[in-house]
């Protein structure tokens, strides 16, 4: 049983307290669903059940938490790590080895368990969580998803009586997503764990039953009890949490289920639904407008590869409008990453072009694309650079040369925007996962670009704060005609935000499309391992033939409902450019059978004599060269050793 009395926790150097006068007993075997938006709390009640708190992260604590028996503050971490497991949010924190296999293998390496049970042990582990194959390579290699999946096979591998699972749906893709959650159900029901899961994305989480649900806001617990009550009552929209999408067509419809289940729409009777459903989607005032600004992003043929070998990017061709939002969706592994990654400059195509705003930038470096396209990454720790807050908000401004005065207004108003005008001050480090995500995203927005990169912009936010950053960004498209490109899981997010989405799938676009036509596709979401929302299934179960239809009528009620509401202003403030003429350097492209040159940790061995050389051999033999070529002056040695040093 793991069991808080009076618990109050206060980080080292904090004036309030992140937890406060915790009461909550969760029985041995149970599964419980904690919820509630950034920073009220949840990671902190997680890392005292993990023993992180007090003995890893330090503050002031009070009351008592006992864990499968044991004092939380007279037991040591080694201690109740043997009774507890996790899988971190952030995935790349847990990785301790260069290779998947060794990081799953890590705690059963440190209790000296045979080889031979320890391979068995690793590889099922691996099967489970569908990485085979994946053992050598290296899990900061990896897609986020797949980091996703390595650090569940190392929570699983050992025996714990407590599984903790801190936002483990975060970076997977939805098929994916709903196969974890299949996962954790079955080892629930095989292994009879405790299991804990903390997770914004509740209506994937509910894909397999919950014993309990925990809402915490501000340290403390607002509600807890069942799901179904919880679905039925006004706390989630209270709290800025996003109910299932079936219950908010339902409410759309008029629908009355205060005596039925709602847990799950596999339990809700179509009979009393049917009829108000079918007549709301009927009577609903349908929307033709589409986009018709000029064509600001234009690719055409574009091709990558990382190693020359085999095509991370093939043959893509696509083009965006001014002020147009779009979805770039796909199984993980699909490419997205890479080809936004291309787009921004981080990585140069093997062939093909890329046009923005009537210029040719292709082979044009980082630095140049910079002025014209804003990237978020998926993971905010690869962006900051900076050790406070709002000087990592006001960075790309400063180094613009933009005037101090103006650098105040625009990074106070997006910080004010984003939920971070109180922690302006604070250390990045302090920061939660989700609240770095958030600054990351300041740190683009301020510079105005004309294109708007954002890779799972949701990871990690709760629906309220995502959804005033949506709007925030709705506004940038409506007043600047920035086009805008999420790199998305969230299948909410693109459902309500982007009129069209384009699918990749194994580096090739298999739909460039309406939304609602791409969720409405059975053959699409197989191939772009996405999964069927509960629109769809709902209007399966009402018997409406037209799904595309129905998913766009809804789309269409939200934003009607929605609207903008925004109060930030940057029309009178200038951003210099940057924008430069350079000399670009035409890239030959690479063949499928050539293999790149590059400089990182891992190579592929070659059978030719100059590879069998060791390191220190070739080392022996420049130096010589090079000793020779200083005591002779002679050109020819010059020559011969520089051909010579190209060679090896």
């Amino acid at each position: 049983m793991i069991e808080f009395r009076n618990f109050t926790f206060t980080y080292e150097g904090a004036k309030t307290p992140s937890l406060k006068n915790i009461n909550l007993s969760i029985p041995d075997g149970e599964k419980v669903l904690i919820l509630g938006p950034s920073g009220s709390g949840k990671s902190t009640l997680l890392n005292c059940v993990n023993g992180l708190i007090p003995y890893v992260i330090h503050g002031e604590i009070s009351g008592e938490c006992y864990i499968s028996g044991l004092n939380l503050l007279k037991t040591s971490v080694n201690e109740i790590s043997k009774k507890v497991g996790t899988v971190l949010q952030d995935s790349d924190a847990g990785f301790v080895s260069m290779t998947t296999a060794e990081d799953v293998a890590f705690s059963l390496e440190n209790k000296a368990t045979p080889q031979n049970e320890m391979q068995n042990r690793v590889k099922a582990a691996l099967e489970a969580v569908d990485m085979s194959g994946f053992d050598d390579a290296s899990p900061l290699l990896l897609s986020g998803g797949q980091k996703q999946r390595v650090a569940l096979a190392g929570s699983i591998i050992e025996p714990s009586d407590i599984l903790l699972f801190d936002e483990p749906l975060a970076s997977l893709d939805p098929a994916s997503g709903e196969k974890a959650i299949e996962l954790i159900d079955d080892i629930h029901k095989q292994t009879n764990k405790t299991i804990i899961i903390i997770e914004h994305r509740l209506e994937d989480v509910m894909h397999r039953s919950i014993d309990r649900v925990v809402l915490i806001d501000r340290g403390e617990i607002k509600y807890d009890g069942s799901l179904n009550e919880l679905l039925k009552s006004d706390i989630l929209s209270v709290y800025g949490i996003r109910e299932p999408l079936y219950i908010t067509a339902l409410k759309k419809a008029g629908v009355n289920f205060e005596n039925h289940d709602i847990s799950s729409i596999e339990k809700i009777d179509a009979n009393i639904y049917k009829e108000k459903l079918t007549s709301w989607y009927r009577n609903y005032p349908k929307n033709d407008a589409q986009n018709k600004n000029s064509v600001l992003l234009e690719i055409k043929n574009l091709s990558f590869s990382y190693t020359g070998v085999k095509k991370t990017i093939s043959d893509v061709s696509f083009a965006i409008r001014e002020g147009e939002m779009v979805s770039l969706l796909g199984n993980n592994g699909a490419g997205k990453s890479t080809l936004s990654s291309i787009i921004s400059g981080i990585y140069t195509p093997d062939s093909g072009t890329i046009t923005l705003d009537g210029k040719d930038l292709t082979y044009s470096s980082i630095y140049e694309k910079s002025g014209y396209v804003g990237y978020v990454m998926q993971n905010p720790n690869h962006m900051i650079s900076q050790a406070v807050v709002y000087d990592e908000v006001a960075f790309g401004l400063r180094k613009r040369g933009v005037g101090e005065g103006e650098v105040q207004k625009v990074v106070s108003s997006v910080l004010e925007l984003c939920g971070l005008s109180e922690k302006a001050k604070w250390p990045i480090s302090a920061l939660s996962y989700g609240q770095k995500k958030r600054v990351t995203i300041a740190s683009i927005l301020v510079m105005k670009p004309r294109l708007l990169i954002l890779d799972e912009p949701t990871a990690g936010q709760d629906f309220r704060t995502y959804t005033k950053m949506m709007e925030f960004i709705t506004y940038l498209r409506d007043t600047l005609k920035v086009a805008i490109i999420f790199v998305t899981h969230d299948m909410h997010l693109a459902l309500e935000y982007t009129p069209r989405s384009i699918v990749l799938s194994s580096g090739k676009i298999i739909s460039d499309a309406p939304t609602s036509t791409v969720f409405a596709s059975d053959e699409i979401l197989l191939s772009a391992n996405l999964k069927k929302t509960s629109l769809y299934t709902l209007s399966e179960m009402a018997s409406i033939s037209d799904k595309a239809s129905f998913i766009e009528t809804f789309i269409l009620s939200e934003q009607n409902e929605r609207g903008v509401h925004n109060t930030i202003d940057m029309k009178g403030v200038e951003i210099p450019s940057v924008h430069k003429t350079t000399k670009q350097r035409k890239k030959k492209p690479c063949k499928e059978s050539e293999e790149k040159i590059s400089f990182q940790l891992s190579y592929i061995p070659k059978e030719s004599f100059t590879h069998s050389l060791s390191g220190v051999t070739k080392f022996l033999i420049l130096f010589l060269g090079a000793c020779l070529t200083l005591s002779t002056f002679d050109i020819r040695i010059f020559l011969a050793i520089t051909i010579l040093s190209w060679i090896l």
